[in-house]
């Protein structure tokens, strides 16, 4: 079952990461100040992860396909993990609409 961690960074800042039902991290956010600030965020990933054109495909410096999970500011919400090819970042994207919606959510602090 996949779920979000909700944890805090060496800076104390709060971040989440969307873990697959098998452990894998799917989408991981930036850091927060305020626990608030990163429910809030969690939340807006679970609104934002059905809708395709929320997601930007992009590549890294090196060539790696990754993607940003945007919310309907354009703001982005959560970023994925580099992938070896295009169709492996696309599965990654299937996931996350698969599972955020129904994620549950683990306080790890």
């Amino acid at each position: 079952m996949a779920k979000f961690e909700i944890y805090k960074d060496k800076k104390s800042e709060f971040r989440f990461r969307l873990k697959a039902g098998n452990g894998q991290n799917i989408l991981a956010s930036e850091g927060y100040t305020a626990k608030s600030g990163c429910t809030n965020g969690i939340e807006s990933v679970k609104k934002n992860s059905t809708d395709d054109s929320r997601y930007e495909r992009l590549q890294s410096k090196s060539g790696s396909p990754y993607f940003n999970l945007k919310a309907a500011n354009n703001q982005v919400i959560g970023t994925s993990e580099m992938y070896s090819s295009n169709s492996a970042m696309e599965n990654g994207i299937s996931s996350v609409k698969n599972n955020a919606p129904t994620a549950s959510i683990e306080d790890l602090t």
